[in-house]
């Protein structure tokens, strides 16, 4: 921190400096103050507002978690809970069968993650790397597979799961995934593509002197120089299949996942918590375990940016996709 005298001197450089301008400098100082005045005020309503509007799904659903259904037709209850209570968490773990959802969701998810970031970083090194033919052609179907959505094939996959006796289970998502096919794989490709072509060529040309072959100096050294870019498509394929439902909806016709219990919450509720033909529950109370349910879905994710959002930010600067 400045001292007082080093303020106090400052002040008094800045006023000798005042009195040597001409009137067009001063005016031009004071135009330019009034500028900057006026851009960081514009600056933070542009800022709070965009905040608002992220955060305020995010603020709701914790504060419909936790209060009683009751609280739902008081006027007076906006943001917090009249009634505080854990029991609609409790509730809504019990109804979607949390433990044995969670861990079915974790082994689609994280294993699928996994082995696609393994398929996808091979693909984007080959691409980067090594001249063949047909490679730009090839290289144009990756590009087709980040602009033609899913839904186009995925009635000719349905029918070679269901001819190969696969439905209803995880090979239905880690196929896709192990030939480098999975969700939005063509992204992933892409970002190992543009990282790989940033790295010096020396890297790879000292490794083939000293013996090592293509795959060997991918594992060896390649890999350890991207491990910034690996975490960002990790993170990327892990969002993408925890928040997936109409892919697996295609494929389980039984709700394996979060995302899939989310999207049938409603009958999932009804069924565990309202058997009770006598139990009347109104739309407005409701939405208390709606909201329940979407915060503990969301929550993992949250978690896992929390601790990850400066290594996934370093990933993504790295990668040459922005800038």
């Amino acid at each position: 921190m400045k001292n007082k005298e080093t303020i106090r001197a400052e002040k008094k450089k800045r006023k000798e400096h005042r009195k040597l301008m001409t009137k067009e400098q001063v005016s031009y100082v004071k135009r330019k103050k009034a500028v900057d005045i006026v851009w960081r005020v514009f600056r933070f309503f542009i800022i709070f507002g965009l905040c608002f509007v992220i955060l305020y799904p995010i603020v709701f659903m914790i504060s419909c978690a936790f209060r009683e259904r009751a609280d739902m037709n008081d006027p007076t209850v906006m943001w917090i809970p009249r009634h505080f209570t854990f029991d609609v968490i409790k509730e809504t773990a019990e109804a979607i069968k949390l433990p044995e959802t969670l861990v079915s969701t974790l082994l689609i998810n994280i294993g699928c993650s996994l082995v696609q970031v393994i398929t996808t970083a091979l693909t984007g090194y080959g691409f980067a790397r090594f001249q063949f033919k047909g490679k730009n052609l090839l290289f144009g179907i990756v590009i087709l597979m980040i602009l033609v959505p899913p839904q186009i094939i995925l009635l000719p996959q349905y029918d070679l799961f269901k001819t190969l006796g696969m439905i209803n289970t995880a090979w239905t998502m880690y196929l896709p995934a192990m030939t480098a096919n999975g969700l939005r794989s063509g992204i992933m490709i892409l970002i190992f593509r543009q990282f790989f072509r940033g790295l010096p060529k020396e890297l790879e040309d000292a490794a083939y002197l000293d013996g090592c072959g293509p795959l060997r100096t991918f594992a060896v050294i390649m890999v350890p120089n991207a491990l910034s870019s690996f975490l960002t498509v990790f993170l990327f394929s892990v969002v993408w299949y925890w928040n997936d439902y109409y892919v697996c909806n295609s494929f389980f016709s039984t709700n394996q996942t979060l995302a899939l219990m989310i999207k049938n919450i409603q009958a999932v509720l009804n069924a565990s918590l309202f058997s009770d033909s006598s139990m009347h529950v109104s739309t407005r109370e409701f939405v208390v375990w709606t909201q329940a349910a979407c915060l503990i879905s969301i929550s993992p994710m949250l978690v896992m940016y929390a601790f990850l959002q400066k290594y996934f930010t370093e990933g993504i600067e790295r990668s040459g996709l922005v800038g």
